[in-house]
């Protein structure tokens, strides 16, 4: 081991991540509730951050998938503080595992390591939910790297959480360096690869490889191409408005998949009714409004939310002029989808141009415009809501989170089709790149605008698919966890704590009981390419109910 990396390995390490998910029907999505057991501090605190890997990966799970921080136990700080995170392992992700446990049996153990950040991951308020996770994963990223500097990150996120770690990778790609050079949470450099899976937060259009130079085929770095030559990038762009941008730093260093039929990051354009429906989800405790449907409560929530959205559309109207807003093309409706944004700020209100006119505006009554109004709200009415009642009547919930896992917001485990040129599925895709850059990482090479991966990196995938997969049984097995371990109990739905410090040895997947029916195991035909390529192999164990 060089000099360098024996100091490092004694300063401090470990990461982060955690999962969520947002849809076109987000409100009215089912849940699962899970109850989590009291907390033992017995059982808590795991491994410091004291000490350093060569990559870590921050991953960030979905909706009811997140480490708890009163059962699970969490990381500390170098003064021994619990951190917003746990090791992999100390929690399981069924649908995570795959992709950010490739890489273990790869490289050393000592050079490798996969968190999962704590965060609500519910949706009784869906921006706070997001915003904790992005402030928790920028918190254990800035720990790591300011204790173990020599360290590379990769980034994971699947549903709620692929909009926490889109935010997040946002924010580090379009990061200024301050005047002693130093960045705010992490130099982009340090940052190798983002793995962002069912993005509610994705661009109309995008490609699978945000800012590479082939967008369809591979990000820089990595020319094991992900599909063949015919580039179709799913229809429509995310759920979530209000929130998109570009990576900066990090394009090129990004692989965003999105099946097509998942609502959350493939919904249509001209829905703006159901974009405003999911604004005011944004705004609600949906988690209560599912659990206990359109009750007096509930439905006062809803009509509070509501209301305040209509006032702030009449605000905004009046910050404008009432005069100049009648002679501009934006409708009522633009307006209500504006303000409904939980990120809008009336200060930063835009300013719509007036219509050029013959007469002085300030020499017509608004009501010289009505007319002309009702007509552009008709019009743009029925023009930007083409789309809605196909999608109504396609039942968007069966379609995006059916059950058993049928749903196509679960596709990326199931959606290798060799014949067609796409020999892995995309969570396999993803673990595949992982384990390279992490081998690239533990050598110390540069990271490579044009490497070829070797047979060996799929093989290592195929290995680590089949030792995450499990059938669901109606037990719970304790996990190995290092070199001191004691038992413990869980509660089916919640992650299987397990105790003492996990520093070089990779834990074991549990098996858990999950909530819900477990998703069926597909084999998809073997790989027509030279390379040893994975098969598909179902999820591995899952430890809570569906990430959504």
């Amino acid at each position: 081991m060089p000099l360098r990396d024996f100091f490092a390995r004694h300063r401090i390490a470990t990461a982060v991540i955690a999962p969520a998910t947002l849809g076109v029907v987000a409100i009215v999505a089912a849940t699962w509730a899970i109850s989590a057991p009291g907390r033992d501090d017995a059982t808590q605190l795991t491994s410091s951050v004291t000490e350093c890997h060569d990559m870590v990966t921050i991953s960030v799970a979905g909706r009811n998938d997140a480490p708890a921080e009163d059962s699970t136990k969490l990381l500390v700080d170098a003064d021994g503080k619990p951190l917003p995170a746990a090791l992999a392992g100390d929690h399981n992700s069924e649908w995570v595992d795959p992709v950010v446990n490739a890489p273990d049996g790869a490289v050393d153990p000592d050079s490798y390591a996969a968190v999962y950040i704590a965060y609500p991951a519910d949706m009784s308020s869906y921006e706070a939910a997001v915003e904790t996770g992005v402030a928790n994963t920028k918190q254990v990223m800035t720990e790591i790297s300011a204790a173990c500097p020599d360290t590379r990150f990769a980034i994971v996120g699947y549903s709620e959480g692929a909009d926490v770690v889109r935010r997040v990778a946002m924010e580090i790609g379009n990061q200024q360096p301050g005047a002693d050079g130093e960045y705010g949470i992490v130099d982009p450099a340090d940052v190798v690869g983002v793995v962002i899976l069912a993005d509610s937060g994705r661009s109309p259009g995008d490609g699978p490889f945000i800012g590479a130079d082939n967008a369809c085929s591979n990000p820089d770095g990595f020319d094991q191409k992900y599909q063949g030559i015919i580039c179709t990038p799913a229809d429509g762009q995310g759920a979530v408005a209000g929130t998109l941008g570009g990576f900066g730093a990090l394009d090129g260093k990004i692989a965003s998949f999105c099946s097509d039929g998942d609502l959350t990051c493939a919904a249509p354009e001209n829905i703006s009714l159901l974009q405003l429906v999911v604004n005011v989800g944004r705004q609600l405790d949906v988690d209560r409004l599912q659990a206990e449907g359109l009750t007096p409560a509930t439905g006062g929530d809803v009509a509070v939310a509501l209301g305040r959205i209509a006032l702030a559309a009449f605000a905004d109207i009046q910050a404008q002029g009432l005069g100049t807003w009648m002679q501009s093309d934006e409708t009522f409706l633009d307006v209500l989808l504006r303000v409904s944004d939980p990120q809008y700020d009336p200060a930063a209100a835009p300013q719509k141009p007036a219509k050029a006119d013959t007469i002085a505006s300030d020499k017509l009554s608004p009501l010289a415009y009505l007319p002309q109004k009702i007509l552009d709200e008709i019009v743009g009415l029925i023009a930007t809501n083409e789309n809605t009642i196909p999608v109504v009547m396609s039942d968007p919930y069966q379609l995006t989170l059916g059950p058993d896992h049928t749903g196509h917001h679960f596709d990326y485990w199931d959606d290798a089709d060799p014949n067609n040129d796409r020999p892995l599925t995309s969570a396999q895709y993803a673990a595949a790149w992982l384990t390279h850059l992490a081998k690239q990482a533990q050598a110390g090479e540069p990271v490579e605008t044009k490497a070829k991966p070797q047979p060996e990196d799929f093989a290592t995938v195929q290995a680590a698919v089949q030792s995450t997969t499990a059938k669901p049984t109606a037990t719970t097995t304790p996990k190995a966890t290092g070199t001191t371990t004691t038992p413990s109990t869980t509660t089916p739905g919640t992650t299987t704590p397990g105790a003492g410090a996990v520093t070089t040895t990779p834990p074991a997947a549990a098996t858990t009981t999950p909530q819900i029916a477990a998703p069926a195991t597909t084999t998809p035909p073997a790989p027509t390419t030279t390379e040893s390529a994975t098969t598909t192999t179902g999820s591995a164990t899952s430890t809570t109910t569906a990430a959504r």
